[in-house]
């Protein structure tokens, strides 16, 4: 194809909006989903429908695409089954206080049986010391006190009277202990005394002794066994009179919970326990409320709480987004507390995290997040492998001590999760995760860009209006929806896509909006949206304007006019992470005798990477079968960038470089008032290239501070054409004729504009027409040769 001039229409691709119905965001319904992004949506539709262990979801896509807002519109608009959702509570297992019980509990009811519990604890708070504190209890139990005295008595009374009959004496030592005693008539014989008795009378005392011991023996084992009659007696007594405080209050709770097998059950057990420790409301009813205090609990007695870990109030779905999913905030942890100086804990300080809310729903993070903490992934793996969740202390963990904790009963787990992050990411997780793949088999993968037609631009208006309608901004008008989806095509480079980043579009609103407001203006308009636009790159510009500084001032030299030999101007593009723009290089060639080696500068000093390189090479071979196809080329060449002091990749330069050396080779000067991009492959062909809007306004702009001429343009390949979405000063220039954009096929094409002639086509031996640039040149090489 023949070079070709591109008209104005062909450098921006302007919204008509012919299917848009109205003047204004204010009569378009938006729209309730993120545009472009189908095939993602139908990843999380189809993951979202099976219930199998392993469907979980890995979201992929760039920052800012609006990957967590479409899902959690998709999750929010979706009818899903709410019979799997459970309040999940924590209850003292009676058997083994450190195994605390889970009950898992219909919707709303963990809630009310915490308040039935907590309001039967207040009852007998108050009602068991009354029911011990009273004439009734006190006489049943002085009753029995009284029996086991009178019994005792009688016992001692007849053991003291035999003794007596055999003139020996029962006393009690000041220890407490019984011993008998031998009597001298009315006083007890001492030492000397029973010395002065005869050995017969010694042996009587002895032998009499050692009897009444035995029968002393079997009185106290008599003695003991009616006070444990007693005791036991007296605990009937107490346990009666429990019974009788807590049987009609536990008993309605009983009726109120009977269709709830588990609670009924927990409830029995509850009253036998209450029975068994009844002193729990006596005794240390004082050191409870201490306790309860030190926790931050109520004052009640902390072994018959509910701890209502998950409370589900209504039927919605549980999303959950963890912004920071560290390992305690995902997998709950047991708190502890300090009281009299001692740490203790129990299961009412259980404390769920995110997973337990999640529970039965969807839990949603961040991928990197979730990596970056320590010990999370494995347990988020460890999880949902056994479909449970159970309270691993992390302490435990990290420090491999044994110290006493609780092992609560684990919960059964039942959620979807849904994780975002990058390619990189994912890329890294299936490499060096063999589980990834097993727990994560869906990906949603998120689309940069969509097609740009009628239809998709009517539907970006309404994702427009959404935003607008979200974020009670002004409304914008037809003209300030066009520009919008104009530059949302500028973002993604391409007069045939619209970008999908939808962070970008919404923040340009914002500040739309703030702009329309500051004017007192009632809608948003196309002249806010420029503005807007204006202030952003004022913002991010501070480099771009350091560069152009040194065209302005001379620093970095360039000519927009006038001819040189070797010498071309190229194109490239800088950026930071916030922004890009182009600035022209000057790239020359020189020649000196030799074997036809291309020297590369750039790569001889280490600042160019292996795309240039390859560039290079591409063109040194193409260079090699136009002028040495007979004979070797008797030239050395050396390319650089002038002025450029960092590092240089890419293959855009190819053909300015390509030029460059042929102009060196026929010394025929480059026009300087052309610049050029575009990299080529091994048959001189013109391949497209990155950020051509970007390098095409840089040399405008540098050829406004050097002075304009009508002979000012770029070179483009033909194939970035529908790239192009020219700033607005430089398509009216094109139309005036001021600057022109030429696009073309092969390199040749760029010779004739450069140099003014064509540049050769060869005969069947090789050799081209001498009034041609590459006939100039080949008869150069040929001199040289001879």
């Amino acid at each position: 194809m023949a070079i070709q001039r591109l008209e104005s229409s062909q450098l921006y691709h302007a919204a008509q909006l012919e299917m848009l119905p109205c003047k204004s965001t204010k009569e378009l319904a938006p729209i309730d989903e993120i545009v472009g992004q189908e095939r993602a949506q139908k990843a999380v539709e189809f993951a979202m429908s099976i219930k199998e262990k392993g469907y979980n979801i890995y979201a992929i896509g760039q920052n800012g695409l609006g990957k967590r807002t479409m899902i959690l519109r998709y999750l929010n608009r979706h009818q899903h089954d709410v019979k799997a959702l459970y309040d999940w509570c924590y209850v003292a297992n009676f058997e083994d206080t450190r195994t605390p019980k889970v009950l898992a509990l219909p919707r709303g009811i963990g809630s009310q049986l915490k308040q039935d519990i907590e309001k039967l604890m207040s009852k007998l708070v108050n009602a068991m010391p009354l029911a011990f504190d009273n004439e009734l209890y006190y006489s049943r139990a002085d009753k029995l006190k009284n029996q086991l005295a009178q019994k005792q008595e009688a016992e001692l009374a007849a053991i003291t009277k035999e003794a007596k009959a055999k003139g020996i004496s029962l006393t009690i030592t000041t220890q407490g202990d019984y011993q008998f005693v031998a009597m001298d008539g009315d006083e007890m014989h001492t030492e000397e005394s029973f010395e002065e008795l005869t050995k017969k009378e010694q042996e009587y005392f002895g032998s009499t002794i050692d009897e009444l011991e035995i029968k002393l023996r079997d009185m106290v084992r008599q003695l003991t066994e009616w006070e444990e009659a007693y005791s036991e007696k007296i605990k009937k007594l107490n346990d009666d009179v429990t019974l009788d405080v807590i049987t009609h209050s536990i008993k309605q709770l009983k009726k109120d919970y009977s269709g709830y097998p588990t609670i009924k059950t927990y409830l029995t057990e509850l009253q036998q326990d209450i029975v068994d420790n009844a002193d729990i409301f006596l005794e240390q009813s004082g050191e409870q409320a201490e306790v309860a205090t030190a926790s931050l609990d109520k004052k009640l007695p902390r072994r018959y709480k509910v701890n209502v870990l998950v409370s589900r109030k209504t039927d919605d779905f549980p999303i959950v987004v963890e912004e920071n999913p560290n390992y305690h905030s995902l997998f709950g942890y047991i708190e502890t507390a300090t009281f009299k100086g001692t740490v203790f804990t129990d299961f009412s300080l259980i404390r769920p995290g995110s997973l337990h809310k999640a529970n039965g729903g969807v839990l949603m993070m961040d991928a990197q997040k979730v990596l970056e903490q320590p010990y999370v992934w494995d347990g988020l793996k460890r999880a949902l492998r056994a479909r449970k969740l159970s309270f691993t202390s992390l302490e435990k963990e990290v420090t491999l001590t044994g110290t006493v904790s609780l092992d609560p009963e684990a919960i059964p787990l039942d959620v979807k999760i849904i994780l975002f992050g990058d390619y990189r990411t994912y890329q890294l997780l299936q490499h060096y995760d063999p589980e990834f793949s097993e727990l994560f088999r869906v990906t949603a993968d998120f689309e940069d860009e969509m097609v740009r037609s009628p239809e998709s631009e009517l539907q970006y208006a309404r994702f427009i209006s959404s935003v607008v309608n979200d974020n009670n901004m002004l409304h914008c008008d037809r003209k300030a929806i066009a520009r919008i989806i104009e530059h949302s095509c500028r973002l993604s480079g391409d007069q045939t896509k619209l970008s999908l980043h939808s962070a970008n579009i919404a923040n340009l609103l914002r500040e739309s909006n703030y702009v329309a407001r500051q004017a007192n203006s009632n809608m948003i308009r196309a002249s806010h949206v420029e503005e807007a636009l204006a202030n952003q790159e004022l913002r991010v510009s501070r480099l771009k304007d350091s560069v152009m500084e040194g065209f302005i001032n001379g620093t970095t030299l360039l000519q927009t006019h006038g001819h040189s030999v070797g010498q071309v101007n190229a194109l490239s593009v800088l950026s930071t992470s916030e922004y890009m723009f182009g600035a022209p290089n000057r790239i020359t060639a020189t020649t000196c005798y030799g074997d036809g080696e291309v020297i590369d500068i750039e790569r001889s000093v280490d600042l160019g990477g292996s795309i240039h390189s390859k560039g290079v090479m591409i063109l040194t071979a193409y260079l090699s079968s136009v002028f040495g196809k007979t004979a070797k080329v008797p030239l050395k060449t050396t390319i650089t960038f002038e002025q450029s002091y960092g590092g240089v990749d890419g293959d855009s330069a190819s053909m300015a470089e390509f030029c460059a050396v042929v102009s060196a080779f026929s010394r025929q000067p480059n026009c300087q008032s052309i610049a050029i991009t575009g990299s080529m492959n091994q048959f001189g062909q013109a391949q497209p290239i990155g950020g051509v809007n970007e390098k095409i306004e840089g040399f405008y702009d540098v050829c406004g501070i050097k002075g304009r001429n009508d002979n000012q343009g770029v070179i483009i390949p033909r194939a970035n054409m529908h790239n192009l979405m020219l700033r607005p000063d430089v398509v009216k220039a094109v139309e005036r004729g001021d600057f022109h954009i030429w696009a073309i096929d092969h390199v040749t094409e760029a010779i004739e504009l450069f140099m003014g002639r064509p540049a050769g086509e060869p005969s069947d031996e090789g050799s081209y027409p001498i009034d041609t640039i590459f006939g100039i040149a080949q008869a150069k090489l040929n001199a040289l040769r001879k």
